[in-house]
C-alpha cells in the first residue's frame, strides 16, 4: 500500500513546491533583497534560463545512467539548499547566483518523475493521472504561499519550501529503496540480465514532424501563458470589474482542469494523442475569440471550462506525446518542459503586440487564438506527415510471399 502511494504522493509534494515558489519568488526578490521591478524581470530572465539549459543536460545524464530517481533525489537537496541560501543571503546578487547555479537544476525534479514513469513503463494515462495531481498541487499552493507569507513574513515561505523539500528527498529515497529492493528480488528470481523498461528504440514520428509539434508545442505554450499573464490587468482595466473576478476565473480554471486530466488521460488509451491536442486547439480557440468579447463576470467563468480542455490537451496528452515521440525517458520529458519556458518568452511579444490593435487588449486574446489555429495547422500537418510514415514501414514490413518449387 505505502509503495503505491509513493508516486502520488510525490506528484504532490513537487506541485507544491513548484507552487511555493514560482509565484512568490518575485516577492521574496523584492521584499528580502530590494531589488526592482526591472530586476525582477532580469533576475527571473537568467533563472529561467539556467532551468532550461538544466532541463537538457541533467535527463541527458540520466539517460546515460538510465536511472531517474537519482538524480530527483539530487534535485530535492538542491531545493533545500536553495531555501538555506535565500534565507541566509542578504544581497540580491548572491540571490541570482544561488537561483542560476542552484535553483535551475533544482526544478527539473518533476521531470525526472515523470521520466521515472515512462522508464518504468507507465501508460500514457498514468502519466496524465500524475500530472493532474500536480494541478491538485496547484489549486492550493498559491493561496496556501500567500497566506504563510501574510501571517508569517516572507522567510517563512522559504522555511516551508524547506519542508516540502525534506518530505520530498524521504519520498524519493523511499522509491529508491523500494526499486532496488524489487531488482534484487527480480535477479533472485533470474539471475538473466532484463532491461529495466520497454521502450521502443525508434521514434514512431520522423525528424520533421517532430520539428512541427515542437514549434506547435511552443505556440500552444504561449497562449495558454498569455491568458494566465494578462487576466487580471484585462479584468480590470477592460472589462472594469473587480480584481476579485480574475481570481475566481483563474481558480476555477485550475480547478476544473483536474477533472479535464483525467478525463483527456482515459480517452488516451483509446483515442490517438494528435486528435485529442486537436481538439483542445479547438477549444483553446473558441477560449480566446470568447474573451475578446466577453463582457460580464458569468460569461467570464463559463470560459473557463474551454480554457480547462484546452490546458488538459496542452499538459496531459502533450507529455505522453513527447515521451512517445522520443525514446529518450529523460530527454523527451525535458523538451517538453522547455517548450513552456519558450512559450513563456514568447506571451510577452504577444501581450505586447496584441495590444497595439485597435482593439486594446482585446486584441491580445485575438492574435492568440490566431495563434493557437495555426498551432492547430501545424499538428495537421504533423499528423499526416505521421500517417505517411507509418505507412512505409508497413510497407517495409510487409512480409514477401514465398514462391513454391
Amino acid at each position: 500500500m505505502v509503495r503505491r502511494l509513493l508516486v502520488p504522493s510525490s506528484a504532490l509534494l513537487w506541485g507544491l513546491q513548484l507552487a511555493f515558489l514560482s509565484p512568490a519568488l518575485a516577492l521574496i526578490l523584492v521584499n528580502l533583497y530590494g531589488a526592482t521591478t526591472a530586476e525582477v524581470g532580469w533576475v527571473l530572465a537568467i533563472y529561467n534560463a539556467s532551468g532550461f539549459v538544466a532541463s537538457l543536460l541533467l535527463p541527458a545524464y540520466a539517460d546515460k545512467k538510465h536511472d531517474y530517481l537519482g538524480p530527483m533525489l539530487l534535485c530535492g537537496a538542491l531545493t533545500l539548499l536553495l531555501a538555506v541560501v535565500l534565507a541566509l543571503v542578504t544581497s540580491l546578487s548572491m540571490a541570482t547566483i544561488a537561483l542560476i547555479v542552484i535553483g535551475g537544476p533544482a526544478g527539473v525534479g518533476s521531470s525526472m518523475l515523470y521520466a521515472h514513469l515512462r522508464h518504468a513503463g507507465a501508460r500514457p494515462a498514468d502519466i496524465v493521472n500524475t500530472r493532474a495531481i500536480v494541478s491538485v498541487a496547484w489549486v492550493a499552493g498559491p493561496p496556501l504561499a500567500t497566506f504563510i507569507i501574510g501571517w508569517f513574513g516572507n522567510r517563512a515561505i522559504l522555511v516551508a519550501i524547506a519542508a516540502v523539500a525534506v518530505l520530498n528527498i524521504t519520498t524519493t529515497a523511499a522509491m529508491i529503496t523500494h526499486r532496488n529492493a524489487a531488482a534484487r528480488a527480480a535477479a533472485a528470481r533470474d539471475p538473466s540480465p532484463t532491461p529495466a523498461a520497454a521502450t521502443p528504440d525508434e521514434s514512431p514520428v520522423n525528424r520533421a514532424g517532430m520539428v512541427l509539434i515542437l514549434a506547435a508545442f511552443v505556440l500552444l505554450q504561449a497562449t495558454n501563458a498569455t491568458g494566465m499573464t494578462i487576466m487580471t490587468v484585462y479584468v480590470t482595466e477592460t472589462l472594469h470589474l473587480d480584481v476579485m473576478w480574475a481570481g475566481i476565473a483563474l481558480g476555477v480554471a485550475a480547478a476544473l482542469e483536474i477533472p479535464a486530466l483525467l478525463l483527456i488521460g482515459r480517452l488516451s488509451e483509446r483515442y490517438s494523442h494528435l486528435g485529442l491536442i486537436a481538439t483542445s486547439c479547438l477549444a483553446g480557440i473558441a477560449y480566446y475569440l470568447g474573451l475578446a468579447f466577453v463582457t460580464g463576470p458569468i460569461l467570464l467563468i463559463g470560459l473557463q471550462l474551454l480554457n480547462a480542455w484546452f490546458f488538459a490537451g496542452i499538459a496531459g496528452i502533450g507529455l505522453p506525446l513527447f515521451q512517445q515521440m522520443i525514446p529518450r525517458p529523460g530527454l523527451s520529458t525535458g523538451l517538453y518542459m522547455n517548450t513552456r519556458r519558450l512559450g513563456s518568452i514568447v506571451a510577452g511579444p504577444i501581450i505586447a503586440i496584441g495590444s497595439l490593435t485597435a482593439l486594446g487588449q482585446r486584441g491580445i486574446f485575438l492574435t492568440s487564438a490566431a495563434l493557437t489555429l495555426i498551432g492547430l495547422l501545424i499538428i495537421a500537418i504533423a499528423s499526416r506527415a505521421n500517417k505517411a510514415v507509418e505507412n512505409d514501414r508497413a510497407k517495409f514490413k510487409k512480409p514477401i510471399p514465398q514462391t513454391e518449387v
